[in-house]
């Protein structure tokens, strides 16, 4: 089903549950963390919902093995495609490896080693491309078209919409009575599908985007009205380096994001430092977004109950040094 045959209104809250069913040979149900010093610093009750200790280390098998399990038997047999900076390359190689594909992953030439390293023990081929300078969309439709493989999308397509959604409908049995859920931002599918599952269990709840400044596209989105498209950004949250918001996924946040709001790279680092010395957990910077917006005072104190999504956990060795 291509992105361009659909629109994101045929995305519902069924679809995220019957996805939630689909997904569990694979996905976890990732635990709620809390922690009294985090509160006291945000200035409201937060509750984590940690998907940085989700199989392969992210969110992203979500969407992914929503996706790959719907493929047909033929198409498996062909073989899936897909772009992008690590997590999603990873999940998809995980999805595929479970549902008996071949994968092909198109990566950036500076994406994280230790993304690399964990896509390629999958057992897939990887192919890397300068980000500066190729369109890894582009390489991705071609080798998908010369292997008649299915190329699989990492935000702009309903499966992995509803996939995505799934960490939302989770954190909201989890925890019921949320008055906010705080979100990561980079092409729009978890915040998109996590939107509509928490605008239909609690019509009322505030949902808030969070992006890097330098990688502010759904920002800029939305005080024009219509999808912008910035420079390949660089910041430090390398999973949130998409240059503009999905055809699908912008128009379900225009309808249930309320505000997005900046971070700094130095902001989110002193997060990961935060979460990783207080709460003993690791998160990588794209995951982080969420608690530095609350740890910077930018959601404000005045929210209530709060659900914060942490993205992911995959982070180089390299990485956590630079943090001291």
């Amino acid at each position: 089903m291509p992105a361009t045959e659909t629109s994101g209104s045929t995305v519902t809250f069924a679809d995220i549950e019957e996805s939630s069913k689909r997904i569990r040979p694979i996905a976890k149900r990732t635990p709620v963390l809390t922690s009294r010093g985090f509160d006291q610093a945000a200035g409201f009750k937060a509750f984590f919902k940690c998907e940085n200790l989700q199989t392969g280390g992210a969110f992203k098998i979500r969407g992914a093995s929503n996706f790959v399990s719907r493929l047909t038997p033929q198409q498996l047999k062909r073989g899936v495609v897909a772009y992008s900076s690590g997590n999603h390359a990873q999940a998809v190689a995980i999805a595929a490896r479970h549902w008996g594909a071949s994968a092909t992953l198109v990566m950036p030439l500076d994406a994280p080693r230790s993304k690399v390293e964990a896509t390629r023990a999958q057992g897939a081929r990887i192919v890397t491309y300068d980000r500066l300078r190729e369109d890894r969309e582009a390489i991705g439709k071609r080798i998908a078209e010369e292997m008649g493989a299915t190329l699989v999308p990492p935000f702009d397509h309903p499966w992995t919409i509803m996939g995505q959604g799934t960490a939302a409908l989770e954190l909201m049995e989890q925890i019921p009575d949320l008055d906010a859920l705080v979100v990561p931002v980079g092409g729009g599918g978890l915040i998109s599908g996590c939107s509509i599952a928490a605008k239909h269990l609690r019509p009322g709840i505030r949902v808030i985007g969070v992006e890097p400044v330098d990688a502010n596209d759904t920002f800029l989105s939305l005080a024009e009205g219509k999808r912008v498209e910035i420079a390949a950004p660089k910041t430090i949250a390398d999973g949130l380096r998409s240059p503009s918001p999905g055809v699908l996924t912008f128009p379900i946040i225009q309808r249930n994001v309320e505000r997005i709001v900046l971070v700094t790279d130095n902001e989110i680092r002193e997060a990961m430092k935060f979460l990783l010395i207080r709460m003993k957990i690791l998160v990588e910077p794209s995951g982080a977004v969420t608690a530095a917006a609350a740890l910077s005072g930018k959601l404000g104190g005045k929210l209530g109950r709060v659900g914060l999504i942490l993205s992911g956990g995959n982070v180089d060795l390299e990485m956590l040094v630079e943090l001291r």
